[in-house]
């Protein structure tokens, strides 16, 4: 019989380096592993960030560039929950002096336009003496421009907007009901005129319901009987708008 052939033993010393270089393979291996990972959370992180951004009033398909006190006033919109506490710095961005025209003071704007928050969101409540000619559903030249600069911030959001209208027995006519939603269809029909797309709004007319109560909860006589709601439902469900 022959002899059996002996296997080679590698000495210690080229044992010790294939284990040291397979080691090393394995930690590059790792190292390279972790760099990729955290590439992907970077990009999935900016990309929740993104549609966070996305979900909120901005649209992506917005018409142009959006300026800083656009942005400011988009925020405050979103927040219905701070927005009593910041009605005035809404009013001021919305409406700042230095464009206001001559026969539009100051005090007055204050005294016929309110900001409520609402379980949707934020209204924009305007009386009929700043909105309309006497008697009237017709846009005054105030009303234009008053209604006028809700157009770029709504125009760079995709909130359903809802236009109430309200009134009394004291504008004289037959049908409350009837002014109040001919009031609000003159506003809808001018935010639409001047680009806000028309599937984003919905229309409602309480006549002579719901008139502003006192403090002891009592229904009052006030100017702010006859009035605009515009609402911006800014508060929405998990998912996005419904």
């Amino acid at each position: 019989m022959g002899k059996k052939k002996k296997k080679e033993v590698c000495a210690p010393l080229a044992l010790w380096l294939i284990t040291f270089s397979d080691l090393m393979t394995l930690l590059l291996t790792f190292f390279v592993l972790l760099l990729t990972m955290a590439s992907m959370d970077n990009a999935i992180l900016t990309t929740v960030t993104l549609t966070t951004a996305d979900l909120g009033l901005l649209d992506k398909r917005g018409s142009g560039r959006v300026t800083a006190k656009e942005r400011m006033v988009i925020d405050l919109m979103e927040k219905p929950w701070e927005v009593l506490d910041k009605k005035d710095r809404l009013k001021d961005l919305l409406f700042p002096d230095d464009i206001l025209p001559e026969e539009i003071e100051k005090s007055d704007l204050d005294k016929n336009l309110d900001v409520l928050a609402k379980p949707d969101g934020v209204a924009l409540v305007f009386t009929d003496g700043i909105l309309f000619s006497p008697g009237t559903s017709e846009l005054s030249d105030k009303g234009r421009f008053l209604i006028s600069r809700l157009v770029p911030m709504m125009t760079h959001t995709e909130a359903p907007i809802n236009v109430a209208g309200y009134t009394d027995t004291s504008d004289n006519t037959e049908s409350p009901l009837q002014l109040s939603g001919d009031r609000a269809l003159s506003v809808l029909a001018y935010l639409v005129e001047r680009g806000v797309p028309n599937k984003r709004f919905s229309l409602s007319a309480y006549g002579g319901n719901f008139p502003v109560v006192n403090e002891l909860g009592f229904p009052t006589d006030s100017p702010k009987n006859r009035r605009v709601e515009i609402l911006l439902k800014t508060a929405r469900p998990i998912g996005g708008y419904q």
